[in-house]
Parts: structure tokens; C-alpha cells; sequence
């Protein structure tokens, strides 16, 4: 083998390494985010081992990670498609989620595509961020930071949810909601009230690539 073919393999290599890396520390974050959002839940061992939540966000993270490699869109569909059968949540690995998730309960969980999730959102179960069309274009959500999604609620549509807001447990949501606002009914209207989703501790949310 030449030099050249030998350094391109270590770098290859290398690179694979980071990745791997980067996917353990990820859901490392997402673990700690569900004991610090989860009463029920009092270690990273347990989060680890029994959220079918953090579970499902693990598994999307690899399928996400396949989707845009050259003959990867089928795997990814493989594993999203297993993730969901053990699971009960379905996320498309076309959609792009942020740090620190937490799915809470999981079972019945949709997220469609194009749909785009920030960073320390709260999900419940039931929750759907759906489309209202076929095409091939931005159909789904786009959820801020910091968004609490009741259980059951549903949202349809490339609409947006401005960070901080939060929607109320069986809401059907049609329109943008700005930040800071509540939301609830079917179709959800402004409550008479205000929300914000209490932040995270501030050293769960510095990089961490390490178990």
C-alpha cells in the first residue's frame, strides 16, 4: 500500500472515530437531560437502560447520521423502522433534532420528516409534528429551544413554535405560536397565561464526550 493510500485510511479512520465519539456524547447529554427532567428516573445507568424515549432519540441520531451518506437514506429507514417497532416512536431520519430531547413515556410519538426540534425541548407521549401536504418540500414544524409539548397535543404543518412556548395536552396547533405563549384546545387558541421551561443545569449542557 502507498503512503498516500495508507495516511488516507488513517484519516478515514480518524474521522469514523470522532463520529463515534460525538454520537456516544450525545446521547450521553440526552440521558442526563431525562434524569433532570424525570422525577421517576435517578441515574444514567437507569435512563440508559429503561427510557424507550432516549432509546428512540439514540437510535435516531445513527439514522440521522446515515441519511445524507451516499446509499444511506435505506439503513437509515431500517433502523428508523426497527427503533419504532421496540419503541413506539417514530421519527423520520430526515428530521433534525437538537440536544438534550427528553421524550417522556415515548409510546406514540410521530415526527415527520422535515420537521426541525431545538435544543432542551420536553415531548410527551402522543405527540405528533406532522404535514398537511405531499410535496416534497418543508411540510413539518419547527419547534424552538426550551418548548414543552403536552401529552397528546399535535402539530401540523411548516408552522413554527418560537422557543418557550408551550402547548397544552390534546391541543391541535395550525399556526405559529410566538414565544412565550400557551397554547391549548382543538384548534388551539392563546391561553391567559405564560410558560417557560426550566433551564437545565448549566454544566449538563457543556460538550461531553466521555462516559
Amino acid at each position: 500500500m502507498s503512503g498516500a493510500g495508507h495516511r488516507d485510511r488513517r484519516a478515514g479512520a480518524g474521522r469514523r472515530l470522532a463520529g463515534f465519539r460525538r454520537l456516544v456524547g450525545q446521547v450521553l447529554e440526552d440521558a442526563d437531560a431525562v434524569v433532570q427532567r424525570d422525577p421517576a428516573t435517578s441515574s444514567r445507568a437507569e435512563a440508559l437502560l429503561t427510557s424507550p424515549g432516549l432509546h428512540a432519540i439514540a437510535a435516531h441520531r445513527v439514522a440521522h447520521s446515515l441519511w445524507s451518506r451516499p446509499g444511506g437514506r435505506l439503513p437509515a429507514r431500517v433502523l428508523g423502522t426497527l427503533s419504532r417497532a421496540v419503541t413506539g416512536v417514530e421519527i423520520h431520519p430526515g428530521a433534525t433534532i437538537g440536544r438534550r430531547l427528553v421524550i417522556d413515556h415515548g409510546m406514540g410519538v410521530v415526527i415527520g420528516e422535515t420537521a426541525e426540534v431545538g435544543d432542551d425541548v420536553m415531548m410527551y407521549h402522543g405527540v405528533t409534528l406532522g404535514g398537511t401536504i405531499s410535496q416534497t418540500v418543508k411540510r413539518h414544524p419547527t419547534v424552538g429551544d426550551r418548548v414543552l409539548l403536552g401529552a397528546g397535543s399535535t402539530v401540523l404543518g411548516n408552522i413554527e413554535l418560537a422557543s418557550g412556548t408551550a402547548v397544552g395536552a390534546g391541543a391541535v396547533v395550525l399556526k405559529p405560536v410566538p414565544s412565550g405563549q400557551v397554547v391549548g384546545g382543538i384548534p388551539a387558541k392563546p391561553l391567559n397565561s405564560t410558560y417557560e421551561l426550566p433551564e437545565l443545569p448549566r454544566e449538563l449542557a457543556a460538550d461531553h464526550w466521555m462516559i
